[in-house]
This record gives C-alpha cells, sequence and structure tokens, in this order.
C-alpha cells in the first residue's frame, strides 16, 4: 500500500475513532452507560487498527502528521454532532433587575416551563427565573430572554437527572407546543 493511501486511511479512521470517543464521553457524562459502551467498543476498535499501522509506516513523517490532524478534525466533528443532536436537558437562571413579568409571559407563552422569584442581589431588588428544558430550545429561549431584557445575567447548566414526574409530562408538552411555534 502507498504511503499516501495509508496516511489517508489514517486519517480517515483517526476522524472516526476520535468522533466516536467525543461523543462515548459525552455519553458518559449524561448517564447514558450502554450506549457509551457500544460507542466504546468501536472506538477502541478503529484505535488498535489505526495504531498498528502507524506502527507499520514508524519511518514516515506524514503517517504521523495524518494521526494528529485526523485526531484534530475528530475532536471538531464530534463536538458538532453532539452541538446538532443536543442532548440532555438545561437549567437556565436569568437575573433581572427590571419587572419580570412581560419576561415571564413571553416564555411562557413560548410553551416553557418556568418559575420566577423575587430575591435581593447586591444592588438591590431583582427577580430570578428559572426554568429547565431541552438542551435544543436553550437559543430560543436565550433569543427570548435577550429580546425582552438584553441586560439580564444568566447562567446555564447541565442537568444530569430530573426526579419529578409531573415535570417530565411538562417537559413533554412543551416540547411539543415549542416544536408547533417553528
Amino acid at each position: 500500500m502507498s504511503i499516501l493511501l495509508t496516511c489517508i486511511l489514517i486519517f480517515f479512521a483517526r476522524i472516526c475513532d476520535v468522533t466516536i470517543g467525543t461523543l462515548r464521553i459525552i455519553f458518559v457524562s449524561r448517564g447514558m452507560r450502554y450506549f457509551a459502551s457500544l460507542l466504546g467498543f468501536f472506538e477502541i476498535l478503529l484505535w488498535i487498527i489505526v495504531v498498528a499501522k502507524v506502527m507499520g509506516n514508524e519511518n514516515s513523517i506524514f503517517v504521523y502528521l495524518a494521526y494528529a490532524a485526523g485526531f484534530s478534525v475528530g475532536n471538531f466533528i464530534g463536538i458538532t454532532i453532539e452541538n446538532k443532536i443536543a442532548l440532555g436537558s438545561m437549567i437556565v437562571r436569568v437575573i433581572t433587575r427590571k419587572e419580570a413579568a412581560v419576561l415571564v409571559k413571553a416564555l411562557r407563552d413560548s410553551g416553557y416551563l418556568v418559575t420566577n422569584v423575587k430575591a435581593e442581589g447586591r444592588d438591590g431588588a431583582v427577580e430570578v427565573i428559572f426554568s429547565v428544558l431541552k438542551r435544543k430550545y436553550l437559543n430560543s429561549f436565550l433569543d427570548i430572554v435577550n429580546r425582552y431584557n438584553p441586560n439580564a445575567f444568566y447562567t446555564v447548566e447541565d442537568v444530569r437527572q430530573i426526579n419529578a414526574p409531573y415535570y417530565d409530562k411538562g417537559l413533554k408538552r412543551f416540547g411539543r407546543a415549542i416544536a408547533k411555534k417553528k
């Protein structure tokens, strides 16, 4: 096999193995152990094949460059795929000094489940809005926040587990409500 063909094979196999590995790590962090284990099997199988090819061509710098480039591109593609499938749920906390009633109504009218609380911040009264939502809806949620209160402070975190049977039904309903509005 020519060195060029070997480099191309290593490059693309490494992209596949690192993409799978990136997704596997994300699934592990979300507690999806069965799917992560299955991906791990294919990840390591590809890795062994690639390393065997690299070790068989250890005198060629091009093989090493193909290996490194495949690793880099594989990370990029893995993260891109994970962002597109947007698994999981997020908790968003919005803190605003402005009266939040209009923002809360806009979020609820858009199908989001929100809870708002009056609180005290460093510089006085604030309102805190909490919402747990599916990650794929995060950008549309933040678009509404920014439209109604562009100076609001917000934080976003992954939610690994939700323990509220009534809320899970609400998550499903609000997902359908948002899908209908698009």
